[in-house]
């Protein structure tokens, strides 16, 4: 991108903007009030918070759920823009403006429907964050607010007959979307929120001794390094060697700094909970399991290696 260019400039106007948000510390205090009241809530559920919490999180999708609604909502209100567009065009039989507004109030119900999981997901994600991502987020999920409650005021006006006051209304939502979406494409692609930051993955496949096996204390992860390559290993409730990535894939929390709780390696920042003979996740807000390694003990050394892959079947590679 030439210095200087409009590219350029635009880019520069985004971060001066962002940079600003960023900065505004007067968000913190409703912000945090507000996660309060997501903790309330979800304590409320009982028995049923982990499960609920790891749907919303997308334990069982592997990446979170946020992302694909939000793309499902741009999707079915940029459809709504288009035909909406098409039914405004001079010299169109009429059948064909009907069909065009008809399906657009139909894309227009997808999208506010679409809309509204979407802020339920990306809450649950929202409130693990801090200082600047918080407050953006903030700003971001407040736009995304104001853009659903003009998207319905659409949909009334245009189930009323008030087909271009619905339009021009739905379009104005429109702009207020993207303009959330460039917000929420930040905190993605710079801040790295959603994406698996377990870091980098040991590829070695030849056994590589560590540490000695009597060193490691029981619940205590200890970290090592092989090839540059970051680890922590513990124990099994067994008695067992784990080896797994040293970051957690949720917001790259150091894993040493966690411990292990009934067979469960936990997450020092935000509790996500990690099985020990797999490495996947048993409770959110991590969606993507550790990297887990093939471990032995040989001579009294604890040796393990990397083959590739993201995370391994109970039990598989463990030997004595």
């Amino acid at each position: 991108m030439v210095a200087g260019s409009p590219e350029r400039k635009f880019q520069k106007r985004g971060e001066r903007l962002l940079s600003f948000i960023g900065r505004q510390e007067w968000l913190d205090r409703p912000s945090y009030r507000f996660e309060h009241f997501l903790s309330i809530a979800f304590n409320a559920l009982g028995g049923a918070r982990d499960r609920v919490t790891n749907a919303l999180n997308g334990v069982w999708l592997g990446h979170p759920v946020h992302p694909p609604l939000a793309s499902l909502t741009s999707g079915a209100i940029g459809t709504t823009v288009g035909l909406d567009v098409l039914s405004l065009l001079p010299g169109r039989p009429k059948s064909e403006l009907l069909d065009a507004s008809r399906f657009a109030s139909r894309a227009l119900g997808l999208g506010i429907l679409a809309n509204l999981t979407s802020a339920v997901t990306g809450v649950t994600d929202w409130q693990h964050t801090h200082e600047e991502d918080r407050r953006i987020g903030l700003v971001h999920g407040l736009l995304n607010v104001l853009a659903t409650g003009l998207y319905v005021m659409s949909w009334s006006d245009r189930r009323r007959g008030r087909h271009r006051r619905g339009i021009a209304i739905s379009a104005l939502g429109y702009g207020i979307t993207v303009a959330s979406s460039y917000m929420g494409g930040a905190l993605v692609f710079e801040s790295g929120i959603g994406i698996d930051q377990s870091g980098q993955r040991l590829r070695t496949a030849d056994w590589t001794p560590v540490l000695p096996a009597e060193s490691l204390t029981n619940g205590k992860p200890q970290r090592v390094e092989v090839d540059g390559v970051g680890l922590v290993l513990c124990r099994t409730g067994d008695g067992e060697i784990a080896a797994f990535g040293e970051f957690c894939p949720h917001l790259a929390a150091p894993m040493t700094d966690g411990w292990v709780d009934r067979g469960r390696l936990v997450c020092p920042w935000h509790g996500s909970r990690f099985d020990l003979c797999s490495g996947e996740v048993l409770r959110g807000p991590s969606a993507a399991p550790l990297p887990r390694y093939q471990t032995r003990i040989s001579d009294g050394m604890i040796e393990l290696r990397g083959d590739g892959q993201h995370s391994l079947p109970a039990g598989k590679g463990i030997a004595k």
